[in-house]
């Protein structure tokens, strides 16, 4: 899962995948603004058929956080 959720973080923000770990922060190792960070929910829930809950969003912070809230929303 980490990988295709690394995949799409880098598309959205049109970085390098190897620079995005389960440990990267969206807005300040990432440079994510909001509005990056409403398009990456977006393609995520696109690319796994889910639709995520906000306020489980509102905990993310990190790549391993959307994963672990994704893994959440799969069950």
């Amino acid at each position: 899962m980490f990988e295709k959720v690394q995949a799409i973080i880098a598309e959205q923000l049109k970085l390098d995948k190897e620079k995005i770990t389960m440990e990267s922060r969206l807005t300040e190792d990432l440079g994510a603004d909001s509005l990056d960070a409403v398009e990456i929910i977006m393609a995520l829930e696109e690319a796994f058929n889910v639709q995520i809950d906000d306020s489980n969003l509102q905990e993310t912070k990190t790549v391993g956080d959307i994963v672990n809230c994704l893994e959440k929303t799969l069950k």
